[in-house]
């Protein structure tokens, strides 16, 4: 089971400012700001054990052409905000909302390339 994961990102407060956007549909928020990284996490802090957040981006080189990452949302309605969000902040379609039955029968899903190129994506594996 995963605690955390962090990014490197090119530009800490284009990143910032896209990340706040495109999490908020899925309830995520900024939990820390340290010098040269931000935390997000659930805005229910029961929901996460780590008052600084489960996802990290700091100021690096990014590698976004091997990391690849899914956030999980509890329908496809937020699914949809998540796309829509991220394509408000200047996200790349990679993917629009969706059925992904080749992943199973009620995978849901949307992606989209962050500013350094990052594939991220919102998923629900709930029924309609």
């Amino acid at each position: 089971m995963l605690d955390h994961i962090g990014i490197n990102v090119s530009n800490l407060e284009r990143s910032r400012a896209f990340y706040t956007r495109v999490l908020a549909p899925l309830g995520y928020e900024m939990r820390k700001l340290h010098p040269g990284a931000v935390g997000f996490g659930s805005a229910t802090p029961l929901q996460s054990a780590d008052p600084g957040g489960d996802f990290w981006i700091r100021e690096g080189t990014p590698h976004s052409q091997c990391v690849h990452v899914a956030f999980r949302a509890a329908s496809q309605a937020q699914v949809q905000a998540f796309y829509t969000a991220a394509l408000a902040a200047g996200g790349i379609d990679n993917g629009p909302p969706g059925p992904r039955r080749h992943y199973h029968a009620h995978y849901y899903a949307a992606f989209v390339r962050d500013p350094d190129g990052y594939n991220i994506e919102a998923v629900t594996h709930a029924p309609a």
